[in-house]
């Protein structure tokens, strides 16, 4: 079992597309998938369709005040959905007990042997929620976009993870770097790659070979609460993220 955080503390560099698509496409794989939506803004709930507002979610969970079985949806892609709200957006204040950092690793403690896959969608900040994900992982996937502000906030994020190895745990790595919204044949996209590519040396983590070209059809995909693989399988995101699920398949088996 695997638990992966996708994480990069800048935001729109395609984090809960990411996180949709490796949930919908690990589970179309035959894969046990849960996804939980760690952002307050609940984005990958609402990606995935989850509109059952009765449902206790990952804000309750954290707190205690229900079990992981009481949050968990299941989704028309075969896979489950531990949702979010604004309500989460408290969890920064209201989580300043001793061992604060621990709280998602033990509120999914009782279901994760459940899954294969646990796929992670953090907030755009390296604040609790993100080191509680990173507590919780295995892995740690950095979606980017070729823009400097996006790849230079890579090594703080680097630093981040330094901490959580050193006082919370010592086997969550960087398992690589994802570009997105990634146009090849501009110039800047290029002078970018170069740069991260010193980067994972610095840092120690791949760039996936594969990136992921813009596309509006992720949008739209979104906007219907569908992953973009039901939405438009033949569309060249739809493509790019098969093949950069193939690749961090391969990866994981090496």
């Amino acid at each position: 079992m695997r638990i992966v955080a996708v994480a990069n503390q800048k935001g729109g560099v395609g984090k809960t597309t990411t996180s949709q698509a490796l949930t919908a496409g690990l589970a179309d794989k035959g894969y046990k998938v849960l996804g939980i939506d760690l952002d307050p803004q609940g984005n990958l709930s609402s990606a995935c369709g989850s509109v059952n507002y009765n449902v206790p979610t990952i804000y309750e969970l954290m707190k205690r005040e229900v079990t992981a079985e009481e949050t968990i949806q299941h989704m028309n892609g075969g896979y489950d959905i531990i949702p979010s709200n604004i309500m989460l957006a408290g969890a920064e204040q209201e989580l300043s007990q001793t061992g604060k950092e621990h709280r998602l690793k033990e509120a999914i403690a009782a279901v994760s042997d459940n899954y294969d896959y646990i796929i992670v969608d953090t907030p755009p900040s390296l604040g609790v929620l993100t080191v509680n994900a990173f507590t919780a992982a295995s892995d740690i996937l950095i979606p980017t976009t070729a823009g400097i502000f996006a790849t230079t906030g890579i090594n703080q994020l680097n630093e981040t993870v330094k901490s959580v190895q050193k006082y919370c745990n010592p086997n969550v790595k960087i398992t690589g770097i994802l570009f997105t919204r990634f146009n090849p044949r501009a110039n800047i996209s290029k002078q970018i790659k170069e740069l991260t590519e010193q980067l994972s040396q610095y840092i120690s983590a791949p760039i996936y070979k594969t990136y992921i070209r813009s596309a509006v059809a992720v949008e739209e995909a979104q906007a219907n609460r569908v992953d973009i693989f039901d939405y438009a399988e033949k569309s060249t995101v739809s493509e790019d993220y098969k093949a950069f699920i193939e690749e961090f398949l391969k990866g994981e088996q090496e």
